[in-house]
């Protein structure tokens, strides 16, 4: 953008310094930006930028306004907001806003999270018939907070800074496949959210840290390895 400012300033002229102008991250590619804007823009060109850029500058102030009015209406839910915001991946007020603006802030009208998670359309469909499972996939659900929690989800588990969320992430992918764990993560970050609102207390990773380590001693019975085994779609033969 101020490379644009310099370039209206005179057209014709660009053999400013765009060092100065350019962000720090882009210091590594002076030699392209200098070619990219090599030649001269006709004084017909510039008006038309000049037109676009006030365009521009207008709807980030309508923007802006807007946000204005979405901040004051959510002045009443301020420490539930903050409360959501300690949840990774939402550092953006606005985010937390849109989860609230969706779910409200009394969970007591969701019985569990698991209830919120279907409502939220995060929760694979139990279609089974005959002793056959069919289609396991989400519903439609949730059209507006399901993709804000799986951006969220996506986001976070490329960061090593939750590795309570990047390990279960990376053990479902392995079995389950990149789709379904994101779902998995997603819905792990909402349940986390009912819990928040419902306790009125902050994320606490620790929790989610012992959930994910498995005890040292596991055992079950022989009934019961049969039955989760039939929960999982196998039929069972008795050997002869």
């Amino acid at each position: 953008m101020n490379i644009i400012k310099e370039l209206l300033k005179n057209p014709l002229d660009t053999s400013f310094d765009i060092e100065p102008l350019i962000h720090n991250s882009m210091k590594d590619k002076i030699p392209e930006l200098e070619l990219a804007i090599d030649g001269f823009i006709t004084p017909e060109q510039a008006d038309k930028i000049k037109i676009i850029k006030r365009h521009y500058e207008d709807l980030q102030s309508r923007k802006s306004e807007l946000e204005n009015i979405i901040l004051s209406l959510a002045g009443s839910y301020s420490e539930e907001i903050n409360l959501i915001l300690t949840v990774p991946s939402f550092k953006n007020i606005f985010s937390a806003i849109s989860v609230i603006s969706e779910i409200g802030v009394n969970m007591d009208v969701f019985p569990t999270a698991k209830h919120l998670c279907s409502w939220a359309g995060l929760t694979p469909t139990n279609n089974e018939s005959a002793g056959k499972k069919k289609s396991v996939r989400i519903s439609g659900a949730g059209c507006y907070i399901k993709p804000l929690l799986v951006q969220c989800a996506t986001a976070v588990v490329k960061s090593e800074k939750h590795p309570e969320i990047r390990n279960r992430y990376l053990n479902l992918k392995k079995r389950r496949g990149h789709k379904r764990a994101i779902i998995a993560i997603a819905r792990m970050l909402l349940t986390a959210i009912y819990n928040i609102l419902k306790k009125k207390e902050p994320y606490n990773a620790e929790l989610y840290k012992k959930s994910d380590v498995l005890p040292v001693n596991r055992e079950i019975t022989v009934e019961q390895a049969i039955l989760l085994a039939k929960n999982q779609g196998y039929r069972i033969k008795v050997a002869v």
